[in-house]
C-alpha cells in the first residue's frame, strides 16, 4: 500500500495524515474548507518541530513527511487511485453516511474504506456502500502522532482479508492495533465515556468540585489526566454525542448523558476548543470554571 487519502482536516484527520506521511505513504488530505487545510498543515509542521526538538526525527524526516502530503478541497476528484481512504469527519452519523456514499461512488472498486469514528456503527456506515466487506473502523487515539492504540473495528460484513490488512498496516504505522467487534462505543468509549459521564454526575450532584474530582482520579487511580479535564480535551460535544450513541444503541438508562453535560453543550461550553468547559482556557493558564451549577 502506497497511496492513502484522508477526509477531514481537523484534529484527528491531520494527525492521521501525519503518521501515514511520516511512514512514507503518499497522502492526500482533503477537506471542504481551505482554512482547515492550511491550519492542518501548520499543525503537522508544529508537531514535527516538537519531534525534531526532542531528536526523535531529523530535519530530513520532517522535510520528507511534509513532501508526502498533498491537500485539496476537491474530494470527489481525489478519491480514485488510493488503496485506502480514511474518513475523519465530525462524529455525526448523517455526515458520515453522506461522505461514505461519495467514497464508495468515486473510489476504485478495490479501495478499502475506513472510518475513524469513535462510536458509530461500522455496519450502519457500510450499509450505504456497495462494498460492505471492504468497510472497517480505524479508531485512532488523540493525539494521533503520540498515542499507540488503534481500535480496528469489524463491521458485520467486514472480510477477514480487509481486517488482516488493516491490522498489519496499523503495525506498519508503529501503532498497536486491537481488533474489536461492532457494538456501540466499541471498547474504548464504552468504558471511558460512562466514567466521564459519572464524573460529571458527581459534580452535578455536588459530591465534590471539579479539581477535587480530577485529583482523586489522578492520584488515586494513577490517571495522567482527570476525567473532567479529559472531557474538556476530547470536547464536551463529542462526549455527549458518544453517550447518545451508547444510550440509543443499548437502550439502557445507565448510559443517559448527565443533564449538566447536556446543558453545557447547549450553552456552547465545549471544553478546550471553545475556551471554556469544566476549566477556563487562556494562553498559558488554566483555572476552574466558577458557576452556580458546579456548587
Amino acid at each position: 500500500m502506497e497511496k492513502v487519502a484522508v477526509i477531514g482536516a481537523g484534529t484527528m484527520g491531520n494527525g492521521i495524515a501525519h503518521v501515514f506521511a511520516q511512514k512514507g505513504f503518499k497522502v492526500t488530505l482533503m477537506d471542504i474548507n481551505e482554512d482547515a487545510l492550511a491550519k492542518a498543515l501548520a499543525t503537522i509542521g508544529k508537531n514535527l518541530d516538537r519531534m525534531l526538538a526532542k531528536e526523535r526525527i531529523t530535519e530530513e524526516d520532517k522535510k520528507n513527511t511534509l513532501a508526502n502530503i498533498t491537500v485539496s478541497t476537491d474530494i470527489e476528484g481525489n478519491l480514485a487511485g488510493n488503496e485506502l481512504v480514511v474518513e475523519a469527519a465530525t462524529e455525526n452519523i448523517d455526515l458520515k453516511l453522506k461522505i461514505f456514499k461519495h467514497m464508495d461512488e468515486f473510489s476504485d472498486p478495490d479501495t478499502i474504506l475506513a472510518t475513524n469514528t469513535s462510536s458509530i456503527s461500522i455496519t450502519k456506515i457500510a450499509a450505504v456502500t456497495n462494498r460492505p466487506e471492504k468497510v472497517i473502523g480505524m479508531h485512532f487515539m488523540n493525539p494521533v502522532p503520540v498515542m499507540k492504540l488503534v481500535e480496528v473495528i469489524r463491521g458485520y460484513s467486514t472480510s477477514d482479508e480487509v481486517t488482516n490488512k488493516i491490522m498489519s498496516l496499523s503495525k506498519e504505522l508503529g501503532k498497536v492495533p486491537v481488533e474489536v467487534n461492532d457494538y456501540p462505543g466499541f471498547v474504548a468509549n464504552r468504558v471511558l465515556m460512562p466514567m466521564i459521564n459519572e464524573a460529571i454526575c458527581t459534580l452535578y450532584e455536588s459530591v465534590a468540585g471539579v479539581e477535587e474530582i480530577d485529583t482523586v482520579m489522578k492520584l488515586g487511580m494513577a490517571h495522567p489526566m482527570g476525567p473532567l479535564q479529559l472531557a474538556d480535551f476530547i470536547g464536551l460535544d463529542v462526549c455527549l454525542a458518544i453517550m447518545n450513541v451508547l444510550h440509543d444503541g443499548f437502550g439502557n438508562p445507565k448510559y443517559a448523558p448527565c443533564p449538566l453535560l447536556v446543558n453545557m453543550v447547549t450553552a456552547g461550553k465545549l471544553g478546550r476548543k471553545s475556551g471554556e468547559g469544566f476549566y477556563v482556557y487562556t494562553k498559558g493558564s488554566k483555572e476552574t470554571v466558577v458557576s452556580k451549577s458546579f456548587v
